[in-house]
Parts: structure tokens; C-alpha cells; sequence
């Protein structure tokens, strides 16, 4: 390419250098003719030609503005834009005049470079040094001439903006599936844990299939079990007397349970002296004779509930009546009239004629007939009572009798309706504590009742307790008072005593091995050998029981 602004023509005469303008470059001489040439133009127009052929009739006028030079690549005007610089040559007059030196740029560019050969040419010493890219700049182009680069984009923020869309769409989608899986997580564990729970429910019902009575009963020996036992005294006001149950309701095994107590089990009274149940109802009280048993038996009680025989009447009425099966007529008090109460199983009874038959004592029956009966009573009333608390303690308001201030009406209505639901099921049963003749507690008492349905258990006294000693007299000598005694002094706790067959050595009997050490100091109280202190099974809940012999001495007698 040829330093001036026309692409390199070998046959275009080259134009020749007439100077240098104030920047260093060559000026060139222009053209005569007012066109650029144009190798490739096939055609003139008229005026340009009439031009061409009378030169002198146009000298020093200027060329016709109106009609364009034509151009093979588009571009209209009198001259071509040059490659280097971007300037254009303009058309000029034929006249060979001077053109003054056009104005210069608001940067330099770089000097074009004649071409080899050109008449007139500076030498290469002379002329200013073309600028050089730097050091580490090696490209054919500068980035300053893209302006697209270092402009900023129309659309970018439109651009973020779709990006923080279609993040936040992804986020939303993954947080979607987040909590779907946190749901599905969440049922899934609802739903064992439901599967569990009707599971270890119906186990521990024993409503699972194959399931034995045993089976549903093999959790009931092992392990700590927790009971709630109230006592009942029975008063009869019409005949007199009283007759005494315990109702133990077992919540660890969901069994119920009625303990009839006979009236002839000695018990001790507040100030310890030997008594009988029937005695202490009457003398001491509903809470004395509660501490009493208590201590006969080694199980808590937690209240009690007096039920006077017009209030039984109403509470059977309450519960429209009870059915039970019956051992015996029960006659009626009036002369000539019906029984009460006819022999037969299931019989229908109401308030009347359940209270004749709970306190009915045939002629010459024993006291345990009687008191078999009242329980018959209590375990029909149960399966009549609602098994709801709220049911059942309405049941026990509407008696409107005065209770004793340890059970209230809204812990009794809540006792029975836990009863009634063992009852009602078949999981309730009676039983009639052992006494012997002299009224002390029998060998088997301990095991069948006391510990099994009572858990009364004889253990080691903790910090405070007092050891508790019962008493049989087998000396001869009405020895069972002056001995409580000394035992009372002696800061024992006396839980019964009775007669025994007389025996010539006396003995002092302990069932635990902790409890060796408190039978040999009960021996040394009443003055007894240390040979006397030996192992067996003490009375009921008692700690140590004492068999008076022969060789005991009686204080104070000679």
C-alpha cells in the first residue's frame, strides 16, 4: 500500500513531494483532474465528460458538486477514506495551487511512510521515529479500538437479573424438595411409631393372638409393683357390727383384688396393747384401726371409706341394682313374709336386699360366711359402677355421707372406677385373709395374701423405722400382756399377739438375715436366752415374732 491515500496503481502517475507540514509528514502535490481515478469505472457521466474535452472552458471553476464520482465499492464523495489514517482526500481545482496544511488532529498519527523509490523523499535519519507498541504488547491491534469491549453491555443487568431468577427458582425448587422429604421423613416415623404403640398395646392387653392367660399374667411377679388400697368397715346400724374388706387395686399387674379381714385378728391399738380388728373399728377409729392393719399386714393403706348400711342400700339402688349368685335364703324381718333373698345363682337384688344378704350370719355360722357374703356385695357393685372417674365420683356424691378427711369423694369415685374396670373384664378376685383360733395371722398368710396381693414384705428397718414384733403366748401363764409391755418400753412396735399351744422353751424367729441382730436384742429385752433367737417364718408382716415358753419369767410374779 502506497503511502498516499489511493490504493497502489503501477500506472497511476505517483504524485510528488512538494514539502512537510509542521508534524514531519510529506504534502504531496494534488492531481490535476478534479476526480479521483478510478481504474475500474466503465462509464462517465456527460457533464464529466464535456469537462474533459473543454478543460480551458472550466479552468479555475469548480467541478460539478451535484453528480457522484462513480464508486465499484459504495462509497459516494470525491475521494476514498484512507486505511491508515481514516482522513479523505478532498477534490481539488486543476489549478495547481498550494493547499495550506489542514488542521491538525487531536492526536498525532503516525507519519506515513513514502514508498521506496519516490523522488523527493526524506531520508530515514530525518524523519521522526514511528511509534513503537510496548514491550509486551505484540498484537496487531490495540483493545482501545474495539469499543465494544470496554463499553458496558445494555443488557447486563438484565442478564444478572434472569441469573438471580432463575437461582432463586432453583433454590425455591430445592427447598420444595427439602421439605417434601422432610414431610415423607416425618410421616414415616408417625406411622412406626404408631404401629409400635398399638402393638405394645395390645401385648401388654393381652389382646395379641396366641397370647395365654398366663402369658397376659407373666408380668405380675417381677419387679417393684405399685398398689392403691383402700379399707371398707361395714357398720351395720340395724343388727350392730361391722365387717372389714380391702380393696387393693394393682396397678402394675391391672389386677383387683378384695381381702376380707376377719374382726378376730389381733391388731394393736395406739398405745400398742393387743386388740382385735372388730375392737379397734369401734374404739379407735377409722384412723387408728387404719395405722393397725397397716402395721399387722407391712402394706401402706391409703384411705378409708366408712359405709354405713343405709348408704350401701342407696349406692346399689344408684347402680339400678346388682347380680350375684347366693348361698342361702336370707329371710325377711318382717313375720310371714317372703325372703328377702332366695338361694340361686344370679340373683337380682336391690339396695335391701343386697344389704340383708352383705350382713346376713346364719345360726351358727362362722364370722367368715358373713364376710364372704359382703364381699359377694362389693364385687357386683363394682361391675355396675361406671369405670370413667368423673362417672363414678358423681355416683359417689349423690350418697351424700360425710367422708373420712384421708379419702375424698373425688379419690374414691377415682379408686372404684379403677376397680370396675378390672372387674368388669374378670380381672378382679377375693380373698380371705388366714387367722387362726387365737386370731393371730396363720403360717400361710404370709405368702398368699400379704406379700402376693398385699406386697407386704418384711425388709431391713431403714433410719427411724421401728421394728415390728408379734407375740404368741405358748407359756401357761397368761404371760401375752406383761410381755407386750416390756416390748412397748423396750421401743418395739407390738402388731398382734395371741395363744399358742404351750411349749417348754421359748423361741424368737426371724425370716431375714438382716434381721438377725433385731431378734437377738428383742430376746435380751424379755430377759430370753441368746439360745432362743433362731430362723423361721415370722407372723405376718412382723419383723420378728416371739413364742412365749415355759421358761419365760412373768415381771413382778414370783
Amino acid at each position: 500500500m502506497n503511502d498516499q491515500q489511493h490504493p497502489y496503481d503501477p500506472y497511476y502517475p505517483q504524485p510528488q513531494i512538494i514539502g512537510y507540514d509542521e508534524y514531519g509528514q510529506p504534502v504531496y502535490q494534488q492531481p490535476q483532474q478534479g476526480y479521483g481515478y478510478d481504474p475500474y469505472a466503465q462509464q462517465q457521466y456527460p457533464e464529466q465528460q464535456q469537462y474533459q474535452e473543454q478543460p480551458s472552458q472550466y479552468q479555475g471553476q469548480p467541478q460539478p458538486s451535484n453528480e457522484p464520482q462513480y464508486d465499484p465499492y459504495g462509497q459516494q464523495g470525491y475521494g476514498y477514506s484512507s486505511y491508515d489514517t481514516g482522513q479523505q482526500w478532498a477534490a481539488q481545482p486543476e489549478a495547481a495551487a498550494p493547499v495550506a496544511p489542514a488542521a491538525p488532529p487531536a492526536a498525532p498519527a503516525a507519519p506515513v511512510a513514502a514508498p521506496a523509490g519516490v523522488p523527493g523523499q526524506r531520508p530515514a535519519s530525518e524523519r521522526s521515529a514511528p511509534a513503537r507498541p510496548a514491550p509486551d504488547d505484540d498484537r496487531e491491534y490495540r483493545t482501545e479500538q474495539f469499543s465494544f469491549i470496554e463499553e458496558p453491555d445494555e443488557d447486563s443487568e438484565d442478564v444478572i437479573d434472569w441469573l438471580k431468577f432463575t437461582e432463586s427458582r432453583s433454590e425455591r425448587r430445592e427447598e420444595a424438595r427439602r421439605r417434601g422429604r422432610n414431610r415423607i421423613i416425618a410421616l414415616v416415623v408417625v406411622l412406626v411409631l404408631a404401629v409400635v404403640g398399638g402393638v405394645g398395646y395390645l401385648w401388654s392387653a393381652g389382646m395379641l393372638p396366641g397370647a395365654s392367660e398366663e402369658e397376659r399374667k407373666g408380668n405380675t411377679a417381677t419387679g417393684p409393683q405399685k398398689r392403691d388400697t383402700i379399707v371398707v368397715h361395714l357398720h351395720n346400724t340395724t343388727g350392730g357390727g361391722t365387717s372389714t374388706v380391702l380393696l387393693v387395686n394393682n396397678t402394675t399387674t391391672r389386677q383387683g383384688t378384695s381381702v376380707l379381714i376377719p374382726n378376730s385378728v389381733v391388731v394393736a391399738d395406739g398405745e400398742g396393747a393387743a386388740t382385735t380388728l372388730g375392737k379397734s373399728v369401734e374404739d379407735d377409729g377409722s384412723s387408728g384401726t387404719r395405722e393397725a392393719i397397716g402395721n399387722l399386714l407391712g402394706a401402706p393403706i391409703t384411705g378409708t371409706w366408712r359405709l354405713d348400711t343405709p348408704y350401701l342400700d342407696t349406692l346399689v339402688d344408684l347402680v339400678s341394682g346388682i347380680e350375684t349368685d347366693t348361698d342361702t335364703d336370707v329371710p325377711d324381718t318382717k313375720k310371714g313374709a317372703d325372703p328377702l333373698v332366695r338361694k340361686g345363682e344370679k340373683q337380682s337384688l336391690n339396695g335391701r336386699a343386697a344389704v340383708a344378704y352383705a350382713t346376713y350370719r346364719g345360726p351358727g355360722e362362722a364370722e367368715t360366711k358373713q364376710l364372704q357374703r359382703f364381699g359377694q356385695v362389693m364385687f357386683a357393685v363394682l361391675r355396675k359402677i361406671s369405670d370413667n372417674p368423673e362417672s363414678a365420683t358423681m355416683t359417689v356424691e349423690s350418697l351424700t355421707q360425710i367422708f373420712d378427711p384421708s379419702l375424698s369423694e373425688k379419690d374414691l369415685g377415682a379408686a372404684l372406677a379403677k376397680l370396675a374396670e378390672h372387674a368388669k373384664v374378670g380381672d378382679y378376685k377375693t380373698a380371705l385373709l388366714p387367722v387362726g383360733q387365737d386370731g393371730a395371722l396363720s403360717d400361710g398368710a404370709s405368702d398368699s395374701v400379704v406379700k402376693d396381693i398385699l406386697g407386704g414384705k418384711v425388709t431391713a428397718p431403714e433410719a427411724g423405722d421401728v421394728p415390728r414384733v408379734s407375740l404368741r403366748d405358748g407359756s401357761g401363764k397368761k404371760a401375752t400382756e406383761a410381755a407386750r409391755i416390756v416390748l412397748i418400753n423396750g421401743g418395739y412396735t407390738f402388731v398382734g399377739g395371741g395363744d399358742a399351744d404351750v411349749q417348754e422353751k421359748s423361741q424368737v424367729v426371724y425370716g431375714d438375715d438382716l434381721q438377725k441382730a433385731t431378734a437377738a436384742e428383742v430376746a435380751k429385752t424379755l430377759g430370753l436366752p441368746a439360745g432362743s433367737v433362731t430362723k423361721g417364718k415370722p407372723s405376718g408382716a412382723a419383723a420378728v415374732t416371739v413364742i412365749l415358753g415355759q421358761d419365760y419369767k412373768v415381771p413382778g410374779a414370783r
